[in-house]
């Protein structure tokens, strides 16, 4: 570190930058405005602002554009807000470069609301964004524009444009690859390629970079350019680059040590990896504090690291001199590297990853050069673009049949859950032991050969004396070689070691739904429940990301307490993921209502689930479902029930733990409750029914019931009125403590059988 100052000033950047997060200045995820402007952005339905346009991306329904140097009309006042980012209508002509004003509802970008789930507010915060602007409508736009930014955004849409014809089906990863435009990516190819572990290469990243940096470098050479001419060239083409794909972190980076690179070689300076990555990596934060937290600046990085530093250093400590041998201890060492991160973002990590990067790694260049060479040569004749760019989509296809058999390996996929910080700390000072331990081996060696061959003794004519000492030198190198060994296994192994006190109820903010996740004392888990109806994607978006991140293989069943969307379209969709090897979590059970009339969504769950080899079993009132250390007791449906009014016969359980009493009462209405009143009792946890509709949770109910906490799941905004005003006050006058998911996200209550605490993940 003392030839690389830049290093520490790096680490020194970023441990401020930390320090000043945990004391509570705001420069990292909080809102950098005064809070006298965030109330007043609050209270105002309908606002204008005016900014230049930075970049637009056009989806299916709307066209978002990224405004940058943003004011906020305030009367006659004009107030700085940084960037937005605006939804206008799909027709709306816009060029990079315009100033726009524009009207309409102004609102925070908002955080996750449950344990796992895609934190949008901080990966906007990266791009210094930190509200929205829906329905937006344009009040005024200048005539003038930026022709260089516009003219790399229709390079990016002819490239774009080219690509969809030539590459059909796998258009959409190269136009990852090539432009970073990942919009046109699928859901199915994006989970097979992150369970392969192959991800990072939909990424514009080094590869990309070096592969047309120094090849235009190369060929202005070849023309008769000198390294001056040559470099600066290189270095504006890789930067406009990195501005057209979108200036995502990994090429920004990349681009970064890409300019250092050409830097030097104009300079006559050697070029040094390690201080040009903490170079970039200062740039970056001192640009936008928030990549701090960033998943793509810690995985990005951490890779270069991995690849650039350790793995020359640690092939050398094992003399490690085949391409093969090599190959394998990188992926190895960037898969160890990456893993606290990985978990941390996922809770999963893939295994097969490492192996599969030997064959992907190597090949992905094969898919780059053949859409690269594809653009130019579409622009005149499309169908010879077809055949250029054919080479890239076999490899496609190669990727493709790889993910299909990870999929079908029975644990390729490690779910671990996401760490706690001192457990990624203890972790690298682990791997760092085992590193010292690779030199130490290698040292010791190194001093007795030395010996040795001071003293004659080395050579083959000493006999006995020799080859005591060879052997010496191979136990101490073997010895060094077996403790990193032990301490890298430990230190992996440290993430699998989970312990569980007592009962965890979690319930998921899922929108206008209902979700619950039991997390039983003897290590069983369970899923009440699993929809809404409002959100989409529930089980991609919430459920698996929260099961994941708790460190949940092993779904043991899924209750199904009816039928209706809001509490069925996630489970639904997890036994589709199922179905197609796409989801890394199991289920073992799928226990529906004992209903005499099946509907189609009964019919359904069923088919999915037998299709995946689940057991479908039916539940009825009596059932009683023993775990090693709780059980669940089946209040409802009554025997007979014919399943015609699904709210009504709901299936209602209740879960028990020492003392501890848990009630889940689906939607049911005032007329079943009534029928369970004999079979009721005080209960100290109550899963509020039909998310606070004012039919349901009866005050005759609650006089029995009588809960410590009641939990309403709903969202903030329904046109069903839940929750309603008369319900809340009967819940609040039995003395419950009321909770909402609408207002601080995932609920959790756990318990040891005896004491009862509460969490809210939004405070």
């Amino acid at each position: 570190m003392k030839r690389r100052p830049v290093c520490l000033v790096c680490l020194f950047l970023m441990l401020c930058l930390y320090v000043t997060d945990l004391v509570g200045i705001s420069m990292i995820n909080g809102n950098p405005l005064p809070v006298s402007v965030q109330k007043y952005i609050s209270e105002h339905p309908k606002l204008t602002v005016s900014g230049e346009v930075q970049n637009c991306q056009a989806a299916e329904y709307s066209l978002s554009v990224y405004l940058k140097q943003v004011c906020l009309t305030v009367g006659s006042e004009q107030i700085p807000i940084e960037n937005i980012k605006v939804y206008l209508n799909k027709e709306e002509q816009i060029q990079i470069g315009m100033f726009l004003r524009v009207c309409g509802k102004l609102e925070e970008i908002p955080g996750s609301r449950n344990p796992g789930e895609f934190d949008s507010k901080q990966y906007y915060a990266c791009q210094k964004i930190y509200y929205q602007m829906k329905d937006g409508k344009v009040c005024d736009k200048s005539t003038g524009y930026s022709y260089f930014g516009q003219f790399l955004q229709e390079i990016r849409q002819k490239a774009g444009t080219i690509l969809d014809e030539a590459a059909g089906s796998y258009a959409g990863i190269f136009q990852a690859m090539i432009l970073g435009e990942r919009g046109n990516l699928d859901a199915e190819t994006k989970m097979q390629y992150q369970m392969a572990g192959i991800m990072h290469i939909l990424a514009i990243s080094g590869l990309h970079i070096s592969f047309a940096g120094m090849g235009f470098f190369r060929l202005l050479k070849k023309a008769g350019a000198g390294n001056g001419v040559a470099g600066a060239a290189s270095a504006f083409l890789i930067y406009a680059y990195g501005i057209m794909t979108g200036g995502s972190v990994s090429a920004m980076r990349a681009v970064g040590m890409f300019l250092v690179l050409v830097g030097a070689g104009i300079a006559g300076r050697s070029y040094d990896l390690l201080s040009a990555m903490a170079l970039s990596a200062i740039v970056l934060l001192l640009d936008a504090p928030a990549y701090l937290y960033s998943l793509s600046f810690l995985l990005s990085f951490g890779a270069v690291i991995g690849i650039g530093a350790l793995t020359p250093e640690i092939c050398s400590l094992l003399n490690l001199e085949k391409k093969t041998a090599k190959s394998l201890a990188g992926s190895v060492i960037v898969w160890l590297i990456t893993l606290p991160i990985a978990l941390r973002a996922y809770g999963e990590v893939s295994l097969a990853g490492v192996i599969l990067n030997l064959l992907v790694l190597p090949t992905s260049g094969i898919v780059l050069a053949s859409g690269i060479f594809a653009l130019p040569v579409g622009i005149f004749v499309i169908e010879i673009a077809k055949r250029v760019v054919f080479p890239g989509k076999c490899v496609l296809f190669f990727y493709e049949k790889l993910c299909e058999v990870v999929g079908w390996i029975p644990h390729s996929t490690w779910i671990t859950g996401s760490p706690q910080l001192w457990q990624c700390v203890v972790y690298y000072v682990m791997l760092g032991v085992a590193f010292a331990g690779l030199k130490w081996g290698k040292k010791a060696a190194g001093e007795k050969e030395s010996k040795a061959d001071k003293s004659g003794l080395a050579n083959e004519e000493k006999g006995d004396d020799g080859e005591r000492i060879r052997s010496g030198m191979r136990r101490r190198k073997a010895m060094g070689n077996v403790v990193a060994g032990m301490f890298v296994i430990l230190a992996v192994s440290f993430f699998g070691y989970h312990s569980r006190n007592g009962l965890t109820i979690t319930c998921l903010d899922i929108g206008q739904g209902d979700c619950c996740v039991l997390k039983m004392p003897g290590g069983e888990n369970f899923l009440i429940d699993g929809g809404s109806s409002n959100k989409k994607n529930t089980a991609v978006c919430q459920i698996l990301p929260y099961l994941k991140n708790q460190g949940i293989a092993t779904l043991d069943g899924i209750f199904v307490s009816h039928t209706d969307q809001d509490h069925v379209s996630g489970i639904e969709e997890l036994l589709e993921l199922c179905a197609q090897n796409l989801a890394t979590v199991r289920v073992k059970n799928l226990i529906l209502p004992d209903w005499n009339t099946t509907g189609e969504e009964y019919e359904k769950l069923k088919m999915l689930a037998e299709q995946t080899g689940i057991l479908v079993q039916t539940a009825r009132e009596g059932n009683l479902l023993k775990t090693k250390e709780a059980q669940i007791e089946i209040l409802a449906p009554e025997n007979g029930a014919d399943g015609s009014d699904t709210n009504e016969d709901c299936m209602v359980m209740e879960v028990h733990f020492g003392k501890f009493r848990g009630l889940f009462t689906g939607d049911i209405g005032a007329e079943t409750e009534k029928k369970l009143l004999d079979s009721m009792e005080d209960v100290d946890f109550l899963k509020v029914a039909h998310h606070g509709s004012k039919y349901s949770t009866c005050q005759g109910f609650l006089d029995v019931v009588s809960p410590e906490i009641a939990v309403i799941s709903c969202s903030a905004k329904n046109t069903y009125g839940h929750p309603s005003a008369d319900t809340i006050k009967r819940l609040e006058d039995c003395g419950a403590q009321v909770e909402y998911t609408m207002k601080n996200g995932a609920i959790t209550v756990q318990t040891d059988g005896e004491g009862i605490w509460l969490d809210r993940f939004i405070d």
